[in-house]
């Protein structure tokens, strides 16, 4: 797949911040769930690129199959965009997108290509408890889209699906924050909702022609609440000190301890685990801009660093590739990774890109048409007064 270059900025952004969290999403889950001694234990070192994946392959137990071609976050984001594509309008309450969507996710007939099972299957078998929660409540149990995140896990789930959000609100970080807040209520509460809407900020902002990490960290710290603005602030201030990720990991973890609910041993969670919280955070998404801090922006670097920290490497991979890939559009993204990833997942990791942002260009000609409405009602007000 060899890509020319792309001279509209919106298309190549939203290009590099979806084909960015999918190569993300498939290197990080190879070394979810473990330590990074474990990683480099079991690869002969750190991850460094896809042919270390290969070296440790026959290293890896039978019933974990390292996920070569793994896209289970890209495909929430290109689930949401379907969505998008569909309603092409701001979805409002969550009630459009979670209800178009859930029962996609729920839908017997409906199987797909998933890499690790090597096979087709219904796509609700692929996806984790906190998102079976979100069919169960909304697709089964007819909740209320704006109270079904109740009760469901705080974790990093409604997270993972806010970058289109981020996207359609590209250059505006508070109206994306907003948005993504209101939507992730379907799917979580507390810390969890917080980090969608931050998360979602970071992207609008990373879309921004002139951004940069910086401006990046600092709408994050803007927009944060509570727990979640004090994780981001502790680690990104700890990466500023870090020269290089592989040095730093120790840092990092120590710096986000304080926030993080799961505790140590992120196969056997603490008691207290994922519950709500006005003091904690979820783990990914400080660390994913902290590794972006440490790697000065560089896709390459970040993602690595997010793939050897380890415990929920996969989800900080795609929050941190995908605000890189925004940042630098898809040059950012090494060309053989993306070729490897949409080869072995079978889908191209570059197509959502377009579409989005075709997307988020119809979105911003129905908010100029309301714009303008309000604007004649407002002029209409000070005739009259006069």
């Amino acid at each position: 797949m060899t890509l020319p270059p792309n001279t509209d900025v919106l298309v190549d952004k939203a290009t590099g911040a979806l084909a960015g969290a999918a190569v993300g999403d498939a290197l990080g889950g190879a070394a979810e769930g473990n330590t990074p001694e474990a990683i480099q234990q079991r690869y002969g070192g750190f991850i460094e690129d896809r042919a270390a994946l290969q070296r440790g392959l026959a290293q890896r137990p039978p019933h974990r199959p390292l996920p070569q071609g793994r896209r289970a976050h890209h495909r929430r984001h290109a689930h949401d965009l379907r969505t998008r594509r569909r309603v092409r309008h701001r979805p409002g309450p969550p009630h459009r997108p979670r209800r178009r969507g859930a029962p996609r996710a729920a839908a017997h007939g409906e199987k797909r290509w998933i890499p690790e099972f090597e096979s087709e299957a219904l796509l609700l078998h692929r996806i984790f408890l906190a998102e079976k929660w979100l069919v169960a409540r909304l697709h089964y149990g007819h909740i209320d889209p704006r109270e079904a995140g109740v009760g469901n896990i705080v974790n990093c789930g409604a997270t993972m699906y806010a970058a289109p959000i981020g996207i359609v609100n590209a250059g505006s970080p508070e109206a994306a924050y907003a948005e993504a807040i209101d939507v992730a209520g379907a799917h979580q509460s507390s810390y969890g909702r917080e980090a969608a809407g931050v998360y979602a900020a970071a992207v609008a902002e990373a879309m921004r022609p002139g951004a940069s990490v910086e401006s990046v960290v600092a709408t994050a710290l803007r927009l944060a609440k509570d727990g979640t603005r004090a994780a981001i602030a502790a680690v990104t201030d700890a990466a500023r000190t870090v020269a290089d990720w592989r040095t730093g990991l120790a840092d990092l973890r120590r710096a986000v301890e304080p926030f993080d609910t799961v505790g140590p041993n992120y196969r056997a969670p603490a008691m207290d685990a994922r519950i709500p919280s006005r003091t904690k955070a979820i783990e990914e998404l400080p660390i994913a801009l902290g590794m972006l801090v440490a790697a000065r922006g560089d896709y390459r670097d970040a993602v690595l660093g997010s793939v050897n920290y380890g415990r929920d490497s996969d989800s900080i991979a795609v929050m941190a590739g995908s605000i890189a890939g925004a940042l630098g559009g898809l040059a950012a993204v090494p060309a053989a990774w993306v070729e490897d990833v949409s080869a072995a997942s079978r889908i191209d990791v570059t197509a959502t890109g377009p579409a989005m942002a075709a997307v988020a260009r119809d979105v911003w000609a129905r908010d100029a048409e309301r714009a303008a409405k309000v604007a004649d009602a407002r002029t209409a007000y000070a005739g009259a007064a006069a």
